[in-house]
């Protein structure tokens, strides 16, 4: 602890001695003024010119795509521009110019890491390497980078048996996150591939690219903890101890993660097919893995447990083929013609687009009831994705018009009643 105290107060002087000698001389902050100024002029200059002048290559598409990531630079651009000028100005008169350069060294390696940083997707994480690659960029522009690396190497604590710096944890932190990040983009590459390759089903896609992101993920994080230095030996407890963990606490997220690869390898589902479990029919949109993700007809998405999908019923319409065959009861009254009865509920159903012609729909006598005579329409439909009640709702409205046009009579229920009077006294 003696040790840190001495190291840190020598940096802290160390870093004081050069505030004293290099920015609060009267010539630095004269040549800081000026930078200051250079900004505000720089500011003022672009914005009148935006204004006052229209840009030649507005209605350029190239640079209508490119607007956006030029657009940010141009203030910045100026700025370092005019600070050149007045450091060869100053330059000229033998006048010193330590400010103006790092200054200018700085402004450059901003919109160098900026326009490279550009090219990440994502927002978040670009704005976060644009700042840590500036951080090391002006570290090193003004000398302190190489002192703050031995600063931080001299600080060890004990892990395990071995030693390991502070240096070489931030080291290993970012080697981890650059790592889990390609392993990210390698993964994104294989499942665009994957999608590509028709010979591969939708359940083993999925597979595959889980297998890969696991694999990656993993070997990026062990090849982080290798490179500070540290023993992996020292994980063995702490692996101990989360295989304990899973056992009693985690029973319910491993066994959803082992149902998930269960329902991966034995593909009963996949991406695409129309299910039914408890009530919830939709199409699976994704399998992940803790849950699967099942798309009703009414936009609701629900987030099923794998356990769920393994242990419990489920109907896949469309696990062998597409096809699916649809039941609609229908009763006529007695005094109906049943042929003619059939005849328009097969020209009903011939009538919707949805309904197959090949299997034919058919018409069966299901039997006799108290008051009418139970006809059921079967027919097929290839498209259960797109609802399998609302093409029943389409061919009952067309049997109903169908039979008020010809005179064919839905049943009304009919009762017997006998009125039994008590003999007179």
């Amino acid at each position: 602890m003696n040790d840190l105290t001495i190291k840190a107060q020598e940096w802290i002087q160390t870093l004081w001695q050069w505030f004293d000698d290099t920015l609060l001389s009267y010539q630095t902050l004269a040549q800081l003024g000026i930078i200051v100024l250079l900004w505000g002029l720089s500011l003022g200059v672009v914005r009148l010119l935006r204004f006052l002048i229209p840009h030649p290559l507005a209605k350029s598409e190239l640079y209508q795509r490119l607007r956006p990531y030029l657009s940010p630079l141009y203030d910045l651009s100026l700025w370092a521009i005019l600070i050149l000028m007045v450091k060869t100005v100053a330059d000229q008169q033998a006048i010193p110019t330590y400010a103006f350069n790092i200054a200018a060294s700085l402004i450059l390696a901003w919109i160098v890491i900026r326009l490279a940083t550009d090219l990440i997707e994502s927002r978040e994480i670009a704005r976060l390497i644009r700042s840590f690659a500036w951080v090391i960029a002006a570290l090193n522009i003004v000398g302190w980078l190489m002192p703050l690396i031995h600063f931080l190497e001299g600080i060890t604590f004990s892990l395990g048996q071995g030693e390991v710096s502070i240096f070489g944890v931030l080291t290993g932190i970012l080697t981890m996150l650059v790592l889990v990040w390609l392993a990210l983009v390698v993964t994104g590459l294989l499942e665009n591939w994957l999608r590509r390759v028709p010979a591969v089903n939708p359940s083993a896609r999925v597979l595959l690219s889980k297998i890969a992101r696991i694999v990656l993920i993993s070997s990026a994080f062990l090849f982080a903890v290798s490179s500070v230095g540290i023993d992996l030996t020292v994980f063995a407890v702490f692996g101990g101890a989360i295989g304990v963990g899973l056992g009693f606490g985690l029973q319910k997220v491993v066994s959803n993660f082992v149902s998930g690869v269960i329902l991966l390898m034995d593909r009963s589902i996949k991406p695409g097919d129309v299910v039914e479990i408890s009530g919830t029919y939709g199409r699976i949109n994704k399998l992940a893995g803790r849950y699967t993700s099942v798309i009703s007809r009414d936009g609701r998405e629900h987030l099923i447990p794998n356990e769920d999908m393994v242990t419990q019923t489920v109907i896949n319409w469309t696990f062998s083929h597409r096809m699916v065959r649809r039941h609609l009861p229908v009763g006529i009254s007695y005094k109906s013609d049943v042929d003619l009865a059939i005849a328009l509920m097969i020209e009903a159903a011939d009538e919707v687009p949805r309904i197959l012609t090949d299997p034919a729909p058919r018409v069966l006598i299901k039997g006799f009831g108290d008051s009418a005579i139970n006809l059921e329409l079967r027919m097929w439909i290839r498209d259960a994705k797109n609802g399998v009640s609302n093409v029943a709702s389409e061919v009952n409205y067309k049997i109903w018009q169908k039979f008020n046009e010809n005179g064919v009579e839905f049943p009304y229920p009919q009762r017997d009643i006998h009125i039994v009077s008590e003999p007179k006294s």
